[in-house]
């Protein structure tokens, strides 16, 4: 299951104690501000995408959409989101709870600029019903991330 991969990965960290896991789902933006009880601005949403055949999670602030002309502009393609069966296989967690954390192999991890307004955000942690609380400089340095990126409209 996916949220032991994320709870193996934190507990190497040391950060085991701060997942929390749900009575309820979090498997939607809304969902997961209603089980926080926080704005749903702050929840860090993570969206998987096909580029080119390589599997890509952009994460976001839970209150945007990809701007189609700036994600083009950066990846070089139309945004090609994976279907649920593909999130499984290529990026080890099921759609709604898709996180940037404990993913498979050849995964390319990138953040937008979205998320820099909060000093904190609550990304997934593998499963429909969990989530964490990080800063961006933890969330930058245990997604793996690659670059911060600006490819999201609808926040500013």
């Amino acid at each position: 299951m996916a949220i032991e991969r994320v709870r193996a990965y934190f507990a190497s960290q040391d950060m085991e104690d701060r997942v929390m896991e749900f009575e309820v789902s979090s498997a939607t933006v809304e969902l997961a501000a209603q089980a926080l009880n926080c704005e749903p601005a702050r929840i860090a949403k993570t969206l998987s995408f096909s580029v080119s055949g390589t599997p890509v999670l952009v994460v976001t602030a839970g209150d945007t959409k990809i701007d189609n002309p700036k994600y083009k502009a950066f990846f070089g393609v139309k945004a090609k989101m994976l279907t649920p069966d593909e999130a499984v296989t290529l990026i080890g967690h099921a759609v709604g709870g898709v996180c940037p954390f404990a993913v498979n192999d050849g995964v390319e991890v990138y953040l937008d600029v979205s998320m820099k307004r909060f000093e904190t955000v609550y990304p997934a942690c593998g499963s429909s019903n969990s989530a964490i609380e990080m800063t961006m400089d933890e969330l930058e340095k245990h997604s793996g991330c690659l670059k911060w990126i600006d490819v999201c409209k609808g926040w500013q």
